[in-house]
């Protein structure tokens, strides 16, 4: 447990340096960014909150809907502390370590709302959550492969999500590659639809991305602690044509 603890750290820390460098001045900024499938996480928008005004998180489950609410209120209760990921985005940005409580504060002013979504849906959040010009940005981390059945599944959801972002908006997106199947719990293992890097691109164009920039991970031996048998993980940014 412990040492899938130290993987799982090290490899958020690797995903918010992917999410600190595009949202640097003069890149990817604007009004409203949303987070397609959040989970219980918030290291994916820990520097987007700097540049955008409104920040809106959506996930399937409540149960991690809910977990977001108990951190945003800062009330107590929460399962997880954000305090070294806050330290490490800090330091990216060029600021002390010990300038997180200010981040913490930045995300938890421009949360506008949590909602549920279903990327499967040709609709995926309810009507009239977002404006209707689109969201100016979309990130998203390791959800549509997770909940795909197939290839197919994967592109018609990079398709629905889609609609959600104005003409020239951005995506940021990381996903997994090569995995099959993950460990929900013990005993419970969760199919996943493995990708390549080929049909990322190729499922990207036929969804009305532009692809600006695609890196790839490999993941190392020692980072794979049996919980998956992922390969690696791609890192996305496309425009929505």
């Amino acid at each position: 447990m412990l040492n899938f603890c130290a993987t799982l750290k090290r490899l958020c820390c690797n995903f918010t340096s992917f999410f600190f460098s595009p949202f640097l001045p003069g890149d990817v900024s604007g009004e409203l960014l949303v987070d397609i499938g959040s989970g219980p996480t918030f290291y994916q928008v820990m520097s987007g909150c700097e540049v955008f005004n409104k920040l809106i998180l959506t996930d399937f489950l409540e149960i991690n809907r809910r977990e977001l609410r108990r951190w945003l209120q800062d009330e107590g209760g929460c399962s997880l502390d954000w305090t070294p990921y806050l330290e490490h985005v800090c330091k990216l940005e060029g600021r002390r370590s010990s300038a997180w409580p200010e981040k913490a504060n930045r995300l938890r002013q421009v949360v506008s709302d949590i909602l549920p979504v279903d990327v499967h849906c040709s609709q995926p959040v309810a009507p009239d959550s977002l404006p209707s010009t689109g969201a100016d940005c979309l990130v998203s981390c390791f959800c549509l492969e997770s909940v795909s059945p197939d290839l197919p599944a994967f592109t018609r959801a990079l398709g629905h999500i889609g609609k959600l972002l104005r003409p020239g908006g951005h995506l940021m997106l990381i996903g997994a590659l090569g995995e099959s199947y993950y460990f929900g719990g013990p005993g419970v293992r969760i199919p996943v639809v493995p990708l390549n890097e080929a049909q990322v691109c190729e499922s990207l164009r036929e969804t009305g991305y532009t692809l600006i920039r695609l890196e790839v991970y490999t993941l190392p031996q020692d980072m794979r602690v049996g919980v998956d048998d992922v390969t690696g993980v791609f890192f996305v940014k496309a425009k929505k044509d």
